[in-house]
């Protein structure tokens, strides 16, 4: 069978551990049997970012803005005990995730991947739920210290004209830790459009929270902003039927829980991360969601929404085999492929795509699986648990078939 020719390379982010391992395995079973594949390649491991000092992730940033779509393995964000496990590390780098986001700017899409035989926690979850994160600001621009000594903290900002504004944040009498976080209006407000815009594209309703009610000037922003930015979407919401409304953050965990799903829940940058997880979680498991960043000028990159599964790759280097899920990297994969293709106009390369998805689904759907997703089925379903490599041979297989028929 001749392999589907590309036009366009699109950037290819490698990452770390498990995910590192099966990435390869994906490549080399999935795709390059079938795609005379192009990519500008990166590898974001953690080792090779100490070796440029984080200059590698920033040149993978501008390579996706340059060609205009990227796909990413996971990668490690190191802290206290990364820097134990890897000794070489000279700092503790900053999330490459945060890094690549804070160049492109944007929002991030997150929804679960829906089998029939598995059934949300939340009973009354009848569809997906699509997680709307912005992906600027917040904690990962944020920058902190600890003090040791009584002393007084302020907040001051120096205007380009000379004007100068000073906030006293606290006075401490003993040890303290402190931080300070920023976000951009234009950031916001591009934000609160790709919101909209892609509301409209799903015909979803949209939700969006913050804490205003706390934080008056910080949150406060973001929601004038977007009911500013909504006035320009309102016509087309009412003439589609769908609906937009704030809500503080912890009124709208509890209609989450309690509605059918359906909608888009937009979020900062934090609140999104931690509720895109609970509700991939509640969906099904983590591995089960896919995630794209969607810049302003229309840029996108692609990855899975979960961590590098440190614990099966101590494994696989044991020599063990392991059962870890590779959907979400596939789809990152599978979603990046059908952009380019649709960019540059290849209906084989977006039918590839779209096959490669189907051939994931109906593997799932005859029962074979991995560990992580076999205690969560219908009771008297049948299934099979196995391990990686085999459930990426069964795609391969029906992939092969799509493609043959």
């Amino acid at each position: 069978m001749k392999k589907i020719e590309m036009k366009t390379p699109l950037v290819e982010m490698d990452g770390d551990e498990m995910t590192r391992v099966l990435w390869a395995m994906i490549k080399d079973e999935l795709i390059l049997p079938f795609v005379e594949l192009k990519t500008e390649y990166y590898d974001l491991g953690l080792l090779h970012r100490n070796a440029t000092c984080d200059q590698v992730t920033v040149d993978a940033a501008n390579a996706t803005k340059k060609y205009g779509v990227a796909v990413k393995c996971a990668t490690i964000t190191p802290n206290r005990q990364r820097m134990e496990e890897y000794p070489e590390l000279t700092q503790m780098w900053k999330s490459p995730n945060g890094t690549i986001r804070s160049i492109l700017d944007g929002t991030v899409f997150r929804a679960p991947i829906l089998i029939d035989s598995i059934h949300p926690v939340v009973k009354n979850w009848k569809k997906p739920i699509t997680i709307a994160r912005h992906a600027y600001g917040d904690v990962y621009k944020a920058v902190d210290m600890l003090t040791e000594q009584p002393g007084v903290c302020t907040m001051t900002f120096r205007a380009d004209s000379g004007e100068e504004k000073t906030l006293t944040v606290q006075r401490v009498e003993g040890a303290a830790v402190w931080q300070g976080a920023h976000n951009k209006v234009e950031s916001i407000r591009s934000f609160a459009r790709a919101c909209f815009q892609y509301a409209i594209d799903t015909r979803q309703d949209l939700w969006f929270s913050t804490k205003d009610t706390i934080a008056k000037v910080y949150d406060g922003e973001f929601k004038r902003v977007f009911e500013e930015e909504f006035a320009a979407y309102r016509a087309q919401f009412e003439q589609l039927g769908i609906t937009y409304f704030y809500t503080l953050i912890d009124d709208a965990v509890a209609r989450v829980i309690r509605s059918e799903g359906g909608f888009i829940w937009a979020c900062k940058n934090y609140d999104g991360d931690v509720m895109s997880d609970m509700v991939s979680t509640a969906f099904g498991s983590l591995a089960m969601m896919t995630s794209v960043l969607v810049a302003p000028d229309g840029t996108t990159e692609y990855e899975a929404a979960h961590g590098t599964v440190t614990r099966h790759y101590y494994r696989h280097l044991k020599g063990e085999r392991t059962s870890t899920n590779p959907m979400a990297t596939i789809f990152a994969w599978t979603g990046a492929l059908r952009k380019r293709g649709e960019l540059d106009g290849l209906d084989d390369l977006v039918q590839f795509a779209n096959q490669l998805e189907t051939a994931c689904l109906d593997t799932l759907k005859a029962g074979i699986m991995t560990k992580d997703l076999v205690n969560l089925v219908d009771a008297g379903t049948p299934v099979r648990a196995v391990y990686s490599d085999e459930f990426i041979g069964a795609v391969r297989e029906r992939l092969t078939q799509l493609r043959q028929s």
